[in-house]
Order: structure tokens, then sequence, then C-alpha cells
């Protein structure tokens, strides 16, 4: 179903064809805010912004106009482990995507006037996220828990370190960072594999792109056990609900019981009506608009989280809903029944993801990225149904060792 290539600089290719005649096309790149130290805090997430405000070839006009003038879009987004800029747009013209990823990622020249500009978008960025709080809570969280390590890390970064970034800094860290051998270009689109190869070799194998330059990247801290940090904490936000997050150490990227989890975690709260926590919370009383749960892996470490928005008198309760419905999952295994209907459930919103060949093509970058292969759905739904009850035991019940929940309030 999927199809490989990697060029000799180390860029990485992978490719499902179809039938479409619209393309979607993207670069992930090994690099985001845990990559940075210090004064960099926030680098990842600017330079994702200031890629398209001007290269050696063109200004920020021209990048804008190059995909959104022939009727495609363009964008970009930061996490704390990548990069990724990507792309949608009729077949025909997927070389002038690619051509120009390679462009703003190999040519970026950061103008002054330019960079001034976006850093007065970025502030406002974070300004405007710091009055959400059901999304600022999460970063809190995790500043929290994962104190010291880069991993604590806002991702926007702080207003400090953007107002000193300067083009020389920036370049430098382009250079340094971003190279082919950290990068998978991921194609979802109706072009003869050989074809897209070509394209890639033409304009990802130029020599300004090769990797020739004599710094290298810092590599990244690892984290260890001691690095997690438990905590409970009730910060006044001023909000007409109060916001709850608890969350605790999961499985990586790598681990076997990554499968489980993520099963369980659809389970808890997951996007269906019928989550366990919905039904619990919600439906039977009422206390909340939004309860979910929610599984980030990351490379070392994972985190489980559950967040709710809840009436300011009912926080306490719903704290105890919570724990409840856990505490079941952890001690009445799941029939065969009720196992099963999880399973089929848990494979159709996979399934149905997968039908958006957007969706397709960032999960199969991404899964490129770090496995160096993409399962298919049919191998992925073969490891969800080979679970059993006994593994849903397990992964609820290691939710529930002795002091694992951390919790952070908004009131």
């Amino acid at each position: 179903m999927y199809l490989y290539h990697t060029l000799p600089n180390g860029l990485r290719i992978v490719f499902r064809q179809t039938s479409s005649a619209v393309a979607y096309s993207g670069v992930y790149i090994n690099v985001g805010s845990r990559n940075e130290q210090g004064p960099e805090e926030g680098v990842a997430h600017f330079i994702e912004h200031s890629i398209f405000k001007g290269t050696t070839h063109r200004r920020a006009y021209h990048i804008l106009n190059r995909i959104d003038g022939v009727g495609g879009e363009l964008n970009a987004f930061t996490t704390k482990e990548e990069t990724c800029i990507y792309a949608s747009s009729l077949a025909e013209h997927l070389p002038r995507c690619l051509e120009l990823f390679s462009d703003v990622l190999f040519n970026s020249q950061f103008p002054s006037h330019e960079i001034e500009n976006e850093k007065d978008v970025v502030i406002e960025e974070i300004n405007s996220y710091r009055d959400q709080p059901a999304d600022l809570i999460y970063d809190e969280f995790e500043e929290y828990f994962f104190e010291g390590h880069p991993l604590a890390h806002n991702i926007l970064g702080t207003k400090k370190n953007v107002k000193a970034f300067t083009p020389e800094f920036l370049r430098d860290y382009l250079r340094r960072n971003y190279t082919p051998d950290r990068m998978v270009l991921t194609v979802v689109a109706n072009i003869d594999f050989k074809k897209l190869v070509h394209l890639a070799e033409r304009f990802f194998t130029a020599p300004a792109v090769e990797l020739t330059q004599s710094k290298r990247p810092i590599p990244i801290k690892k984290l260890s056990g001691s690095q997690i940090h438990k905590f409970d904490k009730s910060i006044s936000r001023r909000t007409h609900q109060v916001h709850l997050l608890l969350g605790c150490q999961a499985p990586d990227l790598f681990d076997d019981r990554k499968v489980a989890f993520s099963l369980l975690n659809n389970i808890i709260g997951g996007p269906a009506m019928n989550s366990r926590l919905n039904v619990a919370v919600r439906e039977k009383y009422g206390f909340c608009y939004t309860i979910e749960s929610q599984y980030v892996p990351f490379t070392d470490t994972g985190l489980f989280y559950i967040y709710a928005g809840v009436d300011s008198g009912a926080a306490e309760r719903a704290n105890e809903l919570i724990f409840r419905e856990l505490r079941r999952l952890a001690t009445e295994p799941l029939t065969s029944t009720q196992l099963r209907a999880a399973q089929r459930q848990y494979i159709g919103q996979m399934a149905i993801n997968n039908d958006s060949a957007l969706n397709e093509m960032q999960s199969i970058g991404k899964a490129y990225m770090n496995y160096d292969r993409v399962d298919t759905i049919e191998e992925m739904s073969r490891d969800i149904m080979a679970l059993t009850p006994d593994d849903i035991l397990a992964a609820a019940d290691a939710l529930l060792q002795p002091d694992s929940f951390s919790r952070l309030i908004y009131r």
C-alpha cells in the first residue's frame, strides 16, 4: 500500500498513490520545541512562521501566492518533537509544492523587516493562547510535570525570547537542524512513484541542500524517570468554569503497551458520546459540557490526560466520579462482548479519520519518521483485535498506581 525511498542525503520518502485530482504533500522535520535550550526556546515555532517570509529566490508575497494562487493551501505546524509544512493542491501542481518546500526549508533568508512584523504576530498568538484556559492548562501542566527538562517548554516560547530572535540566529538554527537526514517527504497523490522520486532528487539534492555544515544539532535530552514531578495545584484564573486536568506518565511511542493504552484511552474518554467519562459525568449528572481523555506518546515517555470543564460547585464530585470509572476499569475486566464493541468502534474511528487524504498524508509522515515504516489500517486493526481483556486490565491498573496522577485546577 505504501512505497518508500531514501535519497543519498538521507531524505526519506513515503507515498501512496490515489486516483484523486487533489494531491496532499508535506515535509516532516524531526525538530520541535524539545530540541531547544535557554534562549532558543520558541525558535522552532518562530521558524515555522518565518520560513514563508522570504528566500534567496522569492519575497513573502510570491511564496504565499505560489500555492494559493492556483487554488491550493499552504500551512505548517510545530509540536514538541516535530515541525511539518504541508500543502493541498491539484495533482498537476504537486511539483511546485515540492519545489516550494525545498526553497523555504533551505533558502530562507528571514528579512529583518518581515521578522520584526512576525514577532508581533507571534507575541499576539502567545497573548491569545493565554486567554484560552482550556488549552493553556495542558501546557502549564507539562511545565510542572516535566520541570527542568526541555519537554516542559511551551512550544510558543516566551515573549522575551521572541523579541530577541535575529535573522542571523534563525539562519544558523535552520542550517544546523533542518537537514535532509532529519526529514520525511510524505505524499498522497495521483503520480507515478518514479516521477515523485525524480522530483525529490531534483529539488532536495542540490549542492546548497547537501549536509555539509560543520555545526551539528545538539542531541535531544532524553527523559529519565527522576525528571517526572508529581503535584497537586490549584490556581486562580477567575474563570466561570473550573478547569480540571489530571495526568500521569504513560507508555512512549516504542512501548509494546502503546496499542492497549490507545484503546483504553478511547474507552475512557475518546471522542464518542458513549465514552465511560462522558456517560458517567456529563450524561448522568450534567456536571460538565466537555470531558475527555488523551494519550500523548513521545519518543521517550508518554502522558495520559483527563480534562473536564465543570461547574464550580461540582469539581470535587467530578474528580471522584472520574476515579470511580478508572477503578472500575482496573478491577472489573471487560467482557468479551464489551471488548469486541470497543475494538470495532476504535477501528471504525481510525478508518474514518484515514479516509481524509490530508489526515493520511500527515499520519504516514509522522509514522515513517518515527518507525521507518507505516502500518496499514488492516495491520493496525489486527493489532487492536488481538488485545485481550487482561491487556486492558493491565493498562488500566498501570494508571492507578499509588500517587500516579498529578492534578492542576483553574478556579
